[in-house]
């Protein structure tokens, strides 16, 4: 009888016996293959492949938005409050410095690569009826930095507003730790309850990260041949480029930018690559850098030897400040918009568009096509207005049209960037796990 139950296998046992990353790139080539075969198919195939698959996709991102705010919430106070106060604000300091210092190095790629190649110069793109954008409704500096104190914590919580709930979730972290330090005996107990409840139920949320990616294979198989099927036959000529042209500038940050300050902290590249790919290729698939940050929060600490005092703190904030990817693409589409028109870049303009874009992409939600929004913005400060008709709807337009295919890289990067966050600051504390970085 035991040895049956031993031997006893379900008939999804090849499924989830078989490695998760492994599920989840069978899956994105899949995807891609499909995807190109339904483009170039008759238009109701790919219509009806759509209509009929859509759900799938859409159940697995809103299974992880669904974790989004608690994982956050959880985290960001657990962090806070497993860090000594004395430790807060040298850990926090780090944290934005490299965030904010890195995002300008993004910035400055793109801007320097697309003045020396000039993405859609010679278009000459015209106004037409049909290729309309919308006005740039940006809010001011002092509004998104007012945004990011809640007036109701619970509201922020219930319409998952991530800037007031870090902001909440931090303060409150911050005053746990200074409790749980406290000389009164009483109040010193009850922090310490409080805080392992908080963890425990941090732990929970983990466990159903884990839960959750089981089905990361089909979701990213669906999401991946939609995008495809969509967007393929759209990115030709001038478009090709531009999307090669973000790539390239994301592959360059990935090479100057880690690189370079991995290599200042004695840390392997590679290494750092191989242990983040999971977050990577979720991010990638999924478009969200909220979405994808149980993911990171789980290889930061398993792969990358991250302890959980500092990826609790750090990465919920990267995921809604970081945003290199996001600098990138508003560097390089700017420029390619500004050429396409007949209206190069100035100096001054390209000094705005690092000012702007820096900014921009720090503001940017972390949600599938907010640097698109984020466009908007960057392309009203340099006096192109996206008017309905204008030459500069046109342009804007022909870039919505591929904003899916740069979304997933500019998501990648900025993820990508979240994770080397945590490690090198883990790094200058002296607390990374080198033993993660030996086995590979």
């Amino acid at each position: 009888m035991a040895e049956q139950a031993s031997g006893k296998k379900g008939f999804l046992s090849w499924y989830f016996g078989a490695n998760l990353l492994v599920r989840i790139m069978i899956g994105l080539i899949l995807g891609a293959i499909v995807g190109v075969a339904l483009a170039f198919s008759a238009p109701e195939t790919g219509q009806a492949f759509i209509k009929y698959t859509k759900f799938f996709g859409d159940l697995f991102i809103n299974l992880l938005k669904m974790i989004v705010v608690p994982v956050i919430f959880l985290s960001l106070i657990a962090g806070g409050a497993s860090i000594a106060p004395a430790q807060l604000g040298r850990v926090g300091v780090k944290t934005l410095c490299y965030y904010l210092g890195m995002t300008i190095v993004a910035v400055t790629i793109g801007l320097v690569m697309s003045t020396i190649l000039s993405p859609g110069e010679g278009l000459g793109i015209l106004g037409a009826e049909g290729a309309q954008g919308k006005a740039a409704k940006a809010p001011g500096f002092d509004q998104v930095l007012l945004a990011i104190v809640p007036t109701n914590p619970i509201a922020s919580l219930a319409k998952g507003d991530v800037l007031p709930i870090i902001f909440f979730a931090l303060i409150f972290g911050i005053a746990l730790s200074f409790l749980k330090e406290s000389a009164n005996a009483t109040l010193r107990r009850q922090a310490e309850t409080l805080f392992d409840i908080v963890s425990a139920g941090a732990e929970v949320m983990y466990k159903i990260v884990h839960g959750i990616m089981q089905y990361a294979p089909i979701g990213v198989f669906v999401l991946i041949a939609i995008v495809f099927a969509q967007q393929g036959p759209r990115v030709i000529g001038p478009l090709v480029f531009v999307t090669a042209l973000v790539y390239i500038c994301l592959i360059m940050h990935i090479f100057i930018g880690y690189g370079g300050i991995m290599a200042v902290f004695g840390l392997n590249l590679f290494t750092f690559l191989k242990g983040a790919q999971e977050a990577m290729i979720t991010a990638f698939v999924t478009r969200s850098s909220s979405a994808t940050l149980p993911i990171s929060l789980q290889v930061s600490e398993e792969k990358l030897g991250v302890p959980r005092s500092i990826s609790s703190f750090a990465l919920p904030i990267g995921a809604t400040v970081n945003m290199e990817g996001t600098a990138i693409y508003l560097s390089v589409c700017a420029t390619f918009i500004a050429n396409a028109v007949g209206q190069p870049l100035t100096f001054d303009q390209q000094l705005t568009i690092l000012i702007t874009g820096t900014l921009g992409a720090i503001g940017a939600a972390g949600v599938p096509g907010a640097g698109a929004i984020m466009m908007l913005m960057v392309l009203e400060s340099i006096g192109l207005k996206v008017e309905a008709g204008s030459a500069v709807a046109a342009a804007y337009a022909m870039i919505l049209g591929i904003d899916a295919l740069l979304d997933m890289g500019r998501t990648c990067m900025n993820v990508t960037g979240d994770i080397n966050g945590v490690v090198i600051v883990s790094k200058s504390e002296g607390v990374l796990d080198l033993s993660k970085w030996k086995r590979a």
